[in-house]
């Protein structure tokens, strides 16, 4: 791959996480030199998981970061619903 292509496709690269392991995350975006993607992951009043994506992802490779470990339903049910908001996003664009 020649250094136009590979510039190309870093910049297409948008990287989302959970609340599962920000230190992890921060390090990964980092070593790689790609700032973390823009959306909220919270809760609302009554315990349910809050997902907003703040930015254009048309036309980018997302990867979610979101490991599964201790509160595994906690972790897990916030990745699904991450991967089910990009999908839902997508089919919208």
């Amino acid at each position: 791959m020649d250094e136009k292509n590979r510039i190309d496709t870093l910049n297409n690269i948008k990287i989302f996480t959970g609340n599962a392991n920000p230190t992890l995350v921060k390090k990964v975006c980092e070593y790689i030199s790609i700032p973390l993607g823009n959306a909220l992951v919270g809760r609302f009043p009554d315990g349910e998981i809050n997902v907003k994506i703040n930015e254009d992802v048309r036309g980018s490779d997302v990867f979610i970061i979101q490991p599964t470990c201790p509160p595994v339903n906690e972790n897990l049910t916030e990745l699904l619903i991450l991967i089910d908001c990009f999908k839902r996003r997508q089919q919208l664009e």
